[in-house]
C-alpha cells in the first residue's frame, strides 16, 4: 500500500488543519490515497483541551507582538510550539485498510521511522519510558527531546503527526513548558551535530523522513499483530475488546504528553496504556 508524499513548504496552522480535515473526510469516504504532508509552520503556540495556563510563560499579547500566533485547539494535551526549521509531518492513513487498528502501534511506528531518519543523519535516538516522542540517545540525566508525536483518529483514519526539530531557533520553546514536561530539554538535529551539520540539513532531513519505504511500516504492524495474538492467547490486555476511536471523542492527549484520561471514561484499555500519547481522537 503506497503513501503519497506532499511537500508543502510553509503553511499556516489554520490552513494545515483545514487540509487535514479535507483529506481525512475523503479517506473515510474511501477516496484518495494515504498521504504524508511535510511542511513547516510559522511561529505558533497551540493550547490543547488540557492546557494549564501556567505552562504558557509569555502573555498572548506579548507573543502576538513577536509574531507568534496562539490557537486554542480541539485536541487533548497541553501546550505545544511550532516554528520554521521544524519539519512537521501529518500522515493521513487509513489504519483499518492496512489491517492495523491499533493507535499505540501507530505511535510506535512513527517513533521508529523518525528514529531511522535520525540515525541516517548521524543522530542516535532512544525512547523514554512513559513518554511518546523521540529523544537523543545520550547519558545526561535530563532527557533531550528532538521530536514530538501526537495523533488523532477519526474512524480509523489518522491525522496530526510529528514535529521534528531540524534547525529551528530553540529559544522559541522558552515561551512555554512543552507539554508541561519541565524535566525535558528540547534539542534539534543542528544542535546535536554541531559543526558536522551540513549546509543542506533541511533538505537532508526531508529526504531521510521520506526514505523508509512502506514495507517498513507493514513489517512493524505485522510484528505488533503477532505480539497482540500472543497476548490474546495468554489472556493479556489485547484479549479485551477495543472501541472504535470514531466513538471516542477527544480521548487522546496532546502532542508530547503522557496519555491523560478524558473528562468522561471511554475505552480504558485504549486510553490507559502508560506510553501512549496523541492528539484528539474525534468522532
Amino acid at each position: 500500500m503506497s503513501l503519497a508524499v506532499r511537500e508543502l513548504g510553509q503553511v499556516s496552522y489554520r490552513d494545515a488543519l483545514a487540509l487535514q480535515d479535507e483529506l481525512v473526510a475523503a479517506r473515510r469516504r474511501g477516496e484518495g490515497a494515504d498521504t504524508l504532508l511535510l511542511l513547516e509552520h510559522p511561529p505558533v503556540v497551540t493550547l490543547g483541551r488540557s492546557a494549564h495556563s501556567e505552562h504558557l510563560l509569555v502573555a498572548q499579547d506579548a507573543l502576538a507582538a513577536r509574531g507568534v500566533e496562539v490557537f486554542e485547539v480541539a485536541r487533548g494535551g497541553d501546550v505545544t510550539y511550532h516554528a520554521p526549521g521544524q519539519l512537521v509531518g501529518y500522515p493521513i492513513v487509513d489504519l483499518a485498510a492496512r489491517g492495523a487498528r491499533d493507535v499505540h502501534a501507530w505511535l510506535r511506528t512513527l517513533e521508529e521511522l523518525i528514529g531511522e531518519a535520525l540515525v541516517s543523519l548521524g543522530v542516535p535516538w532512544r525512547r523514554v519510558p512513559g513518554w511518546t516522542g523521540v529523544f537523543v540517545d545520550a547519558s545526561e540525566v535530563r532527557p533531550r527531546k528532538i521530536a514530538s508525536i501526537g495523533v488523532g483518529v477519526r474512524g480509523w483514519v489518522t491525522l496530526h503527526g510529528f514535529a521534528l526539530n531540524v534547525d529551528l531557533d530553540l529559544a522559541g520553546f522558552d515561551a512555554i513548558v512543552p507539554c508541561g514536561l519541565r524535566a525535558v530539554e528540547m534539542t534539534s538535529i543542528a544542535r546535536e551535530l554541531g559543526a558536522r551539520a551540513p549546509s543542506d540539513l533541511a533538505q537532508r532531513a526531508r529526504t531521510a523522513v521520506r526514505r523508509p519505504d512502506d514495507s517498513a511500516t507493514r513489517h512493524h504492524f505485522a510484528r505488533r499483530a503477532v505480539d497482540r495474538k500472543r497476548r490474546t492467547a495468554s489472556g493479556g490486555p489485547s484479549a479485551r475488546p477495543r472501541e472504535n476511536p470514531a466513538s471516542i471523542p477527544y480521548a487522546l492527549s496532546g502532542s508530547s504528553c503522557n496519555l491523560r484520561r478524558p473528562r468522561r471514561k471511554y475505552a480504558p484499555q485504549l486510553l490507559g496504556l502508560h506510553a501512549a500519547q496523541g492528539r484528539t481522537a474525534d468522532a
